[in-house]
Parts: C-alpha cells; structure tokens; sequence
C-alpha cells in the first residue's frame, strides 16, 4: 500500500489534469507508439508554436481526472500508449495538426487518434477529423464579414451607378445646349 505522500502527489497529479481539462477549449488523446525522437520532436515544435500543450499522460492517473470532469465516455481509450494535446484559446489547432500528422504518419500506424473533447463534448476520432478540416478562425471571420459586407457593397455600386448615369445625361445635355 503506498505511503500517504505518494497518494497525495498522485492526486495533486489528478487535480491539476482535470483543471487543465476544464480549462481547455479542447483536447485530443493520440498513441504515440513508435514515434522515433526527431519525430516528436518536429510535433511538439509544431504544437508549441500553435499555443498547444502536448504532454504524455499516465492512463490511471487521467482515468481518475477524466472521470472527476465528466468525460467518462473517455475511459476505453485510455490504455496502451497516451498524450494529450489541449489548447484553451483555439478549439481546432489541437485537432488541426494531430489529424494532419497522424495522416502522415498512417502508413506505419505510429501514430493513431484515439478520441477528444470539444467544450464539454466528447467526441470521436471522426468528429476529430472533421474539426480539423474546418477553416482557420480567421478564414471563418473573413467569410461571415464578407458575406454581410456583399448587400452593402452591392448597394453602393447601384447607388454610384445611378449618380454616374445621371451625370453622363447631364454633360450630354450641356454638351447638347452648348453645341
């Protein structure tokens, strides 16, 4: 039976997982299982300067934390293998580079996404790759922007049409008079 400060630095482990999963817009669980070094290296790069934490998680210790957030759902996924990458700011950068990487990966099967979570919801390995195809925020933003800007835009092009027909007739009739 482990002593009372082994039990209480596991649980502090616990606590602080299942606060970053709750603080986390989303998350995705990944098996990483025979990644060679200059690989994950390159990955973690990647995610770092996407603002993701990539870290590799023990299965027990975040059975307890997914369980104490209400992820239960994730408790088959967690053997074998795990890492977490969990972004608070961008929903979709956790999924985004995991999806791309593990399709570059998928011939060696090295690399395999097992499930995630997006704002409270857990979600599948599909889900996940549907979230990565999405656009980026900006993308997303510079459509809705444009599409509400088209009736204005539209509006101001009649508008300046008419102004330029009427002065084309009003030069054609001074030129008219003057002539």
């Amino acid at each position: 039976m482990p002593n009372a400060k082994v039990l209480s630095e596991k649980q502090a482990i616990v606590d602080a997982l299942a606060e970053k999963l709750r603080n986390s817009s989303s998350g995705v669980f990944v098996d990483y299982r025979g990644l060679t070094v200059a690989e994950d290296t390159a990955l973690r790069r990647e995610l770092r300067q996407s603002g993701v934490e990539y870290s590799v998680v023990k299965n027990t210790l975040t059975r307890f934390a997914v369980d104490k957030v209400g992820f239960k759902e994730l408790d088959p996924v967690l053997s074998g293998t795990t890492a977490l990458a969990v972004s608070a700011t961008d929903p979709v950068a956790p999924a985004k580079i995991l999806s791309a990487f593990a399709k570059k990966m998928a011939p060696q099967q090295k690399f395999v996404i097992k499930a995630g979570f997006v704002d409270g919801k857990v979600i599948g390995p599909e889900e996940i790759g549907a979230l990565a195809a999405l656009p980026a925020k900006e993308v997303l933003l510079a459509q809705v922007l444009g599409t509400m800007m088209a009736p204005v835009t539209g509006l101001a092009n009649v508008l300046n049409a008419n102004i330029r027909g009427l002065a084309v007739a009003l030069q054609a009739i001074a030129d008219q008079k003057a002539g």
